[in-house]
């Protein structure tokens, strides 16, 4: 308890970033190292996501980005992609109300006509709950693909100038911005200012390609599973101590 305080004190409180976005990488790995299913890690996972998104709402974060299933994630095997899939139901069951109580916002981001009836039932439950709530918004990228986002906001800008409802002239980043899933989150955090990645891996997955182009990246090897207060204390501290220069001097 005296070390997270001590690291508490140590996050400047002015420089929380607004929007963090986490790959929550390793509950395959996590699981592996304790000889036990890949699945349990990743139940593990959602022990910690509850951990961090309590943390980062007492923070003063105002938007918690998650990967919590890409586009290509359904190449792995059927079961493990059955049980990923049955998580958000266990997620609003299990976890849901304490966020609420948090005052934690749910909303999700993603190509959903894959996904299961039961998932967008619960995900739609999870939204209905907490939709008046104030803090921080926990954002789910659940079959999520950056490319594919910024072709689908491609082909409804083209659609807009086809019919004659948007010139291309007038075709600025503000107006990409707002044809991008992202565009359910308030327009001063709709870009991470802080990208943590778990589990070793030094790449962004395909993951909010357009919104991170200056975002801090930070890269840790702890697994997902074993992320926690002290761990995104420890990243927070790492993006205080950079200088962000958006291009100038």
């Amino acid at each position: 308890m005296f070390k997270l305080r001590r690291r508490q004190e140590e996050v400047r409180m002015d420089k929380i970033p607004h929007h963090i976005a986490i790959i929550m990488d390793g509950n395959g790995r996590w699981a592996k190292k304790r000889m036990k299913p890949r699945v349990l890690g990743h139940k593990a996972g959602m022990d910690a996501l509850q951990d961090v998104t309590i943390s980062a709402s007492k923070l003063g974060v105002r938007v918690l980005t998650v990967y919590a299933f890409s586009t290509e994630n359904w190449s792995r095997p059927k079961e493990e992609v059955k049980f990923i899939m049955h998580l958000p139901v266990e997620f609003f069951d299990k976890y849901v109300p304490e966020l609420h109580k948090n005052n934690v916002r749910i909303q999700v981001i993603g190509e959903h006509n894959r996904l299961p009836k039961e998932t967008l039932d619960a995900l739609e439950r999870a939204k209905e709950l907490t939709k008046h709530n104030s803090g921080l918004v926990l954002n789910f990228a659940l079959n999520y693909g950056g490319r594919a986002e910024i072709t689908n906001a491609v082909k409804l800008i083209a659609q807009e100038v086809l019919d004659a409802r948007l010139n291309p002239g007038d075709i600025t980043e503000d107006i990409i911005s707002d044809y991008l899933m992202t565009n359910n989150l308030p327009y001063l955090y709709r870009d991470p200012d802080l990208i943590i990645r778990t589990s070793g891996e030094i790449r962004l997955s395909n993951f909010l390609p357009w919104q991170s182009a200056y975002s801090e990246l930070y890269f840790t090897k702890t697994l997902w599973p074993d992320f926690g207060s002290e761990d995104l204390h420890q990243a927070i501290i790492e993006y205080n101590r950079r200088q962000r220069r958006f291009g100038g001097i």
